[in-house]
C-alpha cells in the first residue's frame, strides 16, 4: 500500500501541526489506517515546538510534493549483471528472472549500461559469415573455461582473463587436411590465435601443440594423455577437456563472449524525485523499456522502473486537516489521493476526488475539537500527550474560548482533554502564548509566513497572515520593515491584496498591514490610519473577522 499521510496546509499553524497529529494517532489506535503519519508542508512556529516538547511528541514529518515519484514505484530488488559476465551467465539470469532488460555496472558497481534481451543475439550470431570472422570469438580462456566447465591441463599459468580474438578450427577433418589448416595459419601469422577442438584424436592434439597454436580443447570427456599434457605445457599452449561433444563445445564457445561489447551506452536515467507525472511525458517517445533509478548524490542505482509502471501508478494517501482548498494544501496535492478532510473553513469549491471521500466541516473554533470528538464517540481516550496537542490547537483557533468562532463544542472538547492531558487551560493558555514573540525575534520574512494563507476571492488573489501576540508595544518600531516585505510579497506574487494582521490576544485588536488594489482597500471596515496601517478594534479571528472584511470589500469594489 502507498503511504498515508495526515497533514495541515501550507505554513501551518498549531491547529494544523496539533489536529494532524492527533488524527493520525486516532487511525492508528482504532485500526483504520495502521500506518497513519503526521505531517507538515512547512516549518512551524515556536509556539508549536513548544507545545510538542511539552508532549514529548516527535516533530510531524516534513513534506513538500506528495506527487509520486520514482523512487516510490521503482523496484529495488534489480536483476543486473556485470560488464564481465558472459552471454550464458546473462542469459540465465534474465531468464530466471523472466526480465528482457536488465541494467549493466561495472567491477565498482557504477551503472555503465543497459543490456536488452536481443541485444544477447549479437554476441552469438557474427555480423559477417564470410572468412576468418565467422570463425572468430572474441572472449577470455578464462570465461571459455567457465562456461563449459572445463579443466586446464596444458601450460601451468593461470588462464588468462583478458579478452582475445581466437580462431576456431574444429578437428573433425583428416588429420591431413587439419594439418594443411594449421601450417596455413602460420604463415598467415595468426596461428598464435587459433583454438583447435578435437576429440579422441591424439595426432591433431599434437599437431596443434607443435604448430604453436593458443590453446587446444579437448571435447567428450576424452582422456588427454600424460605426453600430450607435457608436450603442450613445453611449448606454453593451454590445453582445455570439457564434457560436451565438439558441436556442443563449439556453441557454447560463443557463450562465454561478455555483454560488455553489446550493452548499451547511452540510455536514459531518472532520479528518486522525478514525479510521474513529469516522467511519464518525458519517456513516452523513447525506445527504452527499463530505466535504471539512480540517486543524484552518490550517482548508484537504487532501482529500476518500466513504462509499464508509469501507467498508473499507486498514490500517496492524504487525510487534510484544517483546510480545504488546493491552495493551500501541500504541493502536488491534485496528484494524491484524498480519503478525507477535517476542517472548520469554508468551502473553497477545487478540492476533487476519484471515489467518495469522508468529508467533516463544521462551524466551530478548531479542527483539533473535531478530532477530539472523534475519539470521545468512539470510546477512546488520547495519550497525555495527544491531549495536550488537541488542546494547544483548541486554545491557539479560539484564544482560549474568547474567539468569535468559539462554540459550546469547544468549550465540552477543552474540558475533557484538558483533563485527560492533566493541564489547566488557563495556565496552558498563558504560557502557549508566552512563547517566542515573532514580533520581538522573528525577521520580517519569518513574521509575514509563519501563519498566511492564500485565497481566490471573486476572481482576486489574497495572501492573508496573522501573527498573534500578547501585547502590540514592538509592533511600531517594526512597522516599517513589516510594510516593506509585505509589498515584496505582493508584487512577486501578482496578489491583488495582501495583508498582514499582528492581534494582541489580551486586549483583542489587531493592527491591520494591507497593500495591493487601492479600490479594495479602501473599501475595508477599519480605521484606516495611513495608506496601508489599519487599526481592528476587537478582530482577532482571520476566519470569521478579517476575511468576511476583505471578501466584503472585494465585493463593494468591483
Amino acid at each position: 500500500m502507498p503511504p498515508f499521510f495526515v497533514i495541515g496546509h501550507k505554513n501551518p499553524d498549531t491547529d494544523a501541526i496539533c489536529s494532524a497529529i492527533g488524527y493520525a494517532a486516532l487511525l492508528r489506535a482504532s485500526g483504520e489506517e495502521t500506518s497513519a503519519t503526521a505531517a507538515r508542508c512547512g516549518e512551524i512556529s515556536q509556539r508549536t515546538k513548544w507545545v510538542l516538547e511539552k508532549a514529548k511528541l516527535e516533530l510531524p514529518l516534513l513534506l513538500t510534493d506528495v506527487r509520486t515519484n520514482a523512487g516510490m514505484i521503482s523496484r529495488r530488488d534489480v536483476i543486473k549483471v556485470s560488464t564481465f559476465d558472459t552471454f550464458l551467465t546473462a542469459y540465465r539470469r534474465m531468464l530466471g528472472a523472466q526480465v528482457r532488460c536488465v541494467p549493466v555496472e561495472d567491477e565498482e558497481g557504477n551503472l555503465c549500461g543497459i543490456l536488452r534481451y536481443f541485444d544477447l543475439l549479437r554476441l552469438l550470431l557474427p555480423a559477417d559469415t564470410e572468412g576468418l570472422s565467422v570463425r572468430t570469438v572474441h572472449a577470455s580462456l578464462a570465461h571459455l573455461a567457465e562456461t563449459l566447465k572445463a579443466e586446464s591441463l596444458g601450460s601451468q599459468e593461470p588462464l588468462s582473463k583478458l579478452e582475445e580474438d581466437l580462431i576456431l578450427l574444429v578437428g573433425a577433418s583428416s588429420q591431413g587436411t587439419v594439418e594443411k589448416r594449421l601450417i596455413q595459419a602460420k604463415k598467415d601469422g595468426n596461428i598464435g590465435k587459433f583454438l583447435v577442438i578435437c576429440g579422441d584424436r591424439p595426432i591433431v592434439q599434437r599437431y596443434a601443440i607443435d604448430h604453436g597454436a593458443r590453446a587446444l580443447l579437448v571435447t567428450g570427456g576424452n582422456p588427454v594423455s600424460q605426453e600430450i599434457g607435457q608436450f603442450a605445457a613445453s611449448r606454453g599452449v593451454f590445453v582445455l577437456r570439457c564434457d560436451q561433444d565438439t558441436a556442443s563445445a563449439s556453441t557454447l564457445i560463443r557463450c562465454s563472449r561478455t555483454v560488455r561489447h553489446v550493452m548499451e551506452t547511452k540510455f536514459e536515467t531518472v532520479q528518486p524525485g522525478d514525479p510521474v507525472s513529469r516522467l511519464r511525458k518525458r519517456l513516452a517517445s523513447t525506445d527504452q523499456d527499463l530505466f535504471p533509478v539512480v540517486d543524484p548524490a552518490s550517482g548508484k542505482m537504487t532501482g529500476v522502473l518500466s513504462k509499464s509502471d508509469l501507467v498508473d501508478p499507486p498514490r500517496i494517501r492524504l487525510a487534510l486537516v484544517d483546510h480545504n482548498e488546493y491552495a493551500q494544501a501541500v504541493n502536488g496535492v491534485e496528484e494524491a489521493e484524498i480519503t478525507e478532510v477535517i476542517d472548520h473553513h469554508r468551502l473553497a469549491g477545487d478540492l476533487v476526488s476519484r471515489e467518495p471521500i469522508r468529508y467533516l466541516n463544521e462551524p466551530v473554533g478548531s479542527t483539533c475539537t473535531l478530532v477530539g470528538r472523534k475519539y470521545f464517540h468512539r470510546g477512546l481516550q488520547p495519550a497525555p500527550g495527544v491531549a495536550m496537542c488537541l488542546c494547544a490547537g483548541i486554545v491557539s483557533d479560539t484564544l482560549c474560548l474568547t474567539s468569535p468562532t468559539t462554540t459550546a463544542l469547544d468549550h465540552e472538547m477543552l474540558t475533557w482533554l484538558s483533563g485527560v492531558a492533566g493541564v489547566d487551560p488557563a495556565k496552558f493558555t498563558e504560557e502557549f502564548f508566552a512563547q517566542g514573540s515573532l514580533i520581538a525575534n522573528g525577521s520580517p520574512e519569518e513574521i509575514l509566513n509563519a501563519d498566511r494563507k492564500e485565497f481566490v476571492e471573486q476572481g482576486l488573489t489574497v495572501s492573508i497572515s496573522q501573527v498573534e501576540e500578547r501585547d502590540l508595544h514592538g509592533f511600531a518600531a517594526r512597522r516599517e520593515e513589516l510594510e516593506q516585505v509585505l509589498r515584496r510579497l505582493q508584487e512577486s506574487r501578482g496578489y491583488d491584496l495582501a495583508v498582514m494582521a499582528v492581534t494582541d490576544v489580551a486586549l483583542h485588536h489587531s493592527m491591520i498591514l494591507a497593500v495591493g488594489r487601492e479600490a479594495t482597500l479602501a473599501k475595508l471596515p477599519f480605521e484606516r490610519i495611513d495608506d496601508a496601517l489599519f487599526h481592528a478594534p476587537g478582530v482577532v479571528s482571520r476566519k470569521r473577522q478579517i476575511f468576511p472584511a476583505v471578501s466584503e470589500a472585494i465585493q463593494h469594489s468591483r
